[in-house]
């Protein structure tokens, strides 16, 4: 035989998807013509003793690969083992050594000729050592555990005696789980090392994949084990029942009896169809006596279908004056809710009158949204309400869902699958038209499971709720009778579409003399209560709690307000226990610095001039709303010298993009009209202007601080103080025109609340007034003003205060 050096003209043995690696001994069909012809012309062009050699090429879509296997044909004769290829025609061929193909030549027989040269591998020390070693020891590691799982225990110790590190890889070739194209990639691969690498991460991989395979097989064959056996077990359950009744001549069990529940309930027709077609598929499967999770499934739904109140309506309370009185006595103020209310009652009256009930196949349900700062009573107004109209009520919390499933429920298949909130809540209500509070519409969010806002639109829906599906019941559910009540702290938070299917009712919070009103009626009462002291051991008299409410907590709503209530009388128990004070005792507005410390709310105008927030030019009172309803808002400027701080506008206090916006259009108005104002503007073009809005670490946005801006610039560059009991609010614009904002109610409660007396608002709010209670403005002195001009006359005190001073 020629060295393995020696170039060789050998026929080509073409292989279709398939790689023969060295050291493989595999059979070949003679039957294929190609096959045949390289057989043939071997055998012809052997000399001597030598076997005939053939070359062994991969062809993968029609292309041959660059390089072959050199093979030796062993032996000529017929297949003796296969069902289907015993008797057929094959050659037996040994895969000697990889050779490269060159060009084609000539050669005896049909086949194609092709010069091969030596294929130039990386040589590998003896003995091996290092990295090699370390692949060797592994691989056989690994190929002996993938071979003792196949009972191939005779080849295990072959596989142990391989030392040379491409021969040990190339025997990755006998592997079924290799494909042809990673069997292509060994073979051209010319580093033996980083053959056996590759080699050894492809035997890597399909290990780990048996491993998952087996965990999973093993995991569902004992599944199906512990199925068949809870099967079995409720079977010999089920016929003890039942010989035991038959014993004891008790009759069938009803509750059991799924059909007869269904025809004996009083269900809507397409639902009682709906239900039998189910009770027909548990019946079957029973019959069948087959343990499916399908049977679970059907009776789960059946139970939960059975247990709503399809016909279950109460009846509402048409005593008008009645109702007025319910809410009035759970809540003062919040007219606006109040008056909706009654104004549902009477229409529901006036249609029941006239035997109305039903219009286009729709009752007469109702969908608000009340939306308001935290603590004016939201959700507690959903149990007014509803008691008003003497119907049930449940509340469904929205905050944080982010499932969609949680409105429309899960589809039946799902393990733990239920119905929505919605459902739930009608079923637990127990009739079809109670009160439901939807409380924190504004916090419900979305991710991969959907949107939940997307899914209520059909909810709150009055054109679509009387047919809504739900994903589990698979049934229309009548919801047109219902009583949606939605809360929510922030308005633009609800998605518009939403927000355009709801009634809009706001609640802006309340002035002083109605959270007297509410401490003295409903939050003193109950914190006594809680705190164990009868009404007679303890009274608090109304200008203490007129000074809880200025002084100590200033807020739209009532919770810090009852919260200071309470450390008072749990003061007073504490006290009364220790000896230290004697019961009954009267509570007067100077006795509460001595029980929980000093005011922390002193309005502006109160404190002394060295310590107000406005005693420097440049500072500026503004108004704004947020989620928890009006407040106050300082507006800060300064000017830097060229040298020390640089030119431009620089803004902080965690500004929007809308507000740094309006702080650059003050600007330049002031630059462009800085000598019609009388203002020193021409030093702004050489010093650095700096405005700062307190507090740093709370997010702020909107345009309405333009004209507070504007004012503290003013101010600064005039030297002319802001007024202290003077608060605005507006929009600027580059001529210098004050534009309209939103929220001009709460902004009015929030001034009212701190002190101020003074208020600018724009020209086109001046309708707005209307909605601000009639003693927030009489105590309040409000200038509609329709240009910037205007509001640098009323807020900046005049030169000649300056002159005196100084």
């Amino acid at each position: 035989m020629a060295s393995t050096s020696t170039p060789l003209t050998l026929p080509v043995l073409p292989l279709d998807d398939e790689v023969v690696l060295p050291g493989m001994v595999v059979p070949l069909d003679l039957k294929d013509t190609e096959v045949r012809a390289a057989v043939e012309a071997a055998r012809a062009a052997a000399t001597g003793a030598g076997k005939p050699q053939v070359l062994l090429v991969p062809r993968v879509d029609g292309s041959y690969a660059a390089a072959g296997t050199l093979a030796t044909v062993e032996q000529v004769g017929r297949l003796a083992d296969g069902p289907d290829t015993v008797g057929q025609p094959a050659a037996l061929v040994r895969a000697v050594r990889r050779v490269r193909i060159g060009v084609g030549t000539a050669g005896p027989g049909a086949a194609l000729w092709v010069e091969t040269t030596p294929f130039r591998e990386s040589s590998v020390g003896t003995p091996v050592a290092g990295r090699a070693a370390e692949l060797v020891k592994e691989y056989k590691a690994l190929s002996t555990q993938w071979l003792r799982r196949r009972g191939a225990w005779q080849i295990v110790d072959r596989v142990a005696q391989i030392e040379g590190v491409g021969e040990l890889a190339d025997n990755i070739g006998y592997a079924p789980f290799v494909t042809a194209e990673q069997k292509l990639k060994v073979l051209l691969e010319a580093d033996q090392v980083a053959r056996l690498e590759y080699a050894l991460t492809l035997l890597r991989d399909h290990l780990a994949e048996e491993e998952v395979n087996d965990t999973i097989r093993k995991d569902v064959e004992e599944g199906v084990a512990k199925q068949q056996k809870e099967f079995l077990l409720r079977r010999q359950l089920e016929a003890v029942r039942k010989e035991l009744a038959e014993l004891n001549g008790d009759p069938a069990d009803e509750e059991g009896d799924y059909r007869a529940r269904v025809e004996a309930a009083d269900l809507p027709e397409k639902v009682r169809e709906a239900a039998l077609k189910e009770v027909d598929k548990l019946e079957r499967a029973s019959r069948d006596g087959a343990q499916s999770p399908e049977g679970s499934w059907i009776r789960t739904w059946l139970d939960t279908v059975l247990e709503l109140p399809w016909n279950e309506r109460t009846e509402d309370t048409y005593d008008i004056a009645g109702a007025r009185a319910v809410l009035d006595a759970d809540h003062a103020g919040l007219a606006d809710v109040k008056d909706r209310i009654v104004e549902y009652l009477a229409v529901r009256k006036r249609r029941a009158d006239q035997g109305l009930g039903l219009i286009g196949g729709r009752r007469g349900g109702a969908v608000l949204a009340l939306v308001g700062p935290p603590g004016v009573g939201k959700t507690s107004l959903g149990e007014s309400v509803a008691r008003a109209m003497g119907r049930k009520f449940v509340r469904v919390a929205l905050g944080g869902v982010r499932d969609e499933a949680e409105i429309r429920g899960h589809r039946r298949t799902y393990v733990g699958a239920l119905p929505g909130r919605l459902v739930r809540a009608i079923k637990e209500a127990g009739s079809m038209n109670p009160v439901v509070l939807l409380d924190e519409i504004d916090k419900v969010g979305s991710d991969y499971r959907g949107d939940p806002a997307a899914a209520l639109l059909e909810v709150l829906d009055p054109a679509q709720n009387h047919t809504f599906r739900d994903h589990y019941l698979e049934v229309e559910l009548d919801l047109s009778d219902v009583v949606f009540l939605a809360t929510a702290n922030v308005l633009e938070a609800i998605p518009e579409p939403l927000l355009d299917r709801m009634e809009l009712v706001r609640l802006d919070g309340y002035t002083e003399d109605e959270k007297v009103v509410i401490a003295r009626d409903h939050l003193l009462p109950r914190q006594l209560e809680k705190a164990g002291l009868g009404g007679e051991q303890v009274t608090v008299g109304e200008p203490a709690l007129r000074r809880l409410a200025g002084e100590y907590t200033r807020e739209a709503g009532v919770r810090n307000l009852e919260r200071s209530i309470a450390r008072v009388l749990r003061k007073l128990a504490a006290q009364a226990e220790l000896g230290e004070r004697e019961l009954p005792a009267a509570i007067g507005a100077d006795d509460l610095r001595a029980l929980i410390g000093r005011p922390h709310h002193v309005p502006e105008a109160a404190q002394e001039p060295a310590e107000r927030r406005t005693a420097v030019p440049g500072v500026a009172t503004g108004l704004a709303v947020t989620g928890a309803g009006g407040d106050v808002l300082y507006i800060e400027a300064s000017l830097a010298d060229a040298e020390t701080g640089g030119t431009g506008l620089t803004l902080t206090g965690q500004l929007g993009d809308v507000m740094k916006e309006s702080a650059h259009i003050a600007l330049s108005f002031l630059r462009s009209r800085g000598a019609e104002l009388e203002l020193p503007a021409t030093s702004l073009r050489d010093r650095g202007v700096h405005l700062h809005v307190p507090a740093g670490a709370v997010p702020k946005d909107g345009p309405s601080a333009g004209i507070t801006m504007t004012t503290a610039l003013a101010s600064l560059l005039s030297g002319r103080k802001v007024r202290t009991d003077v608060a605005m609010t507006g929009e600027v614009s580059l001529t210098g025109r004050v534009l309209p904002i939103g929220g001009v109610k709460q902004k009015l409660l929030a001034a009212d609340r701190a002190g101020v007396t003074t208020v600018i608002i724009p020209k086109r709010n001046e309708a707005d007034l209307d909605d601000v209670p009639a003693e927030v403005l009489e105590r309040l002195t409000v200038h509609p003003v329709s240009d910037v001009r205007d509001v640098l006359k009323l807020a900046l005190e005049p030169a000649d205060i300056l002159v005196a001073a100084a």
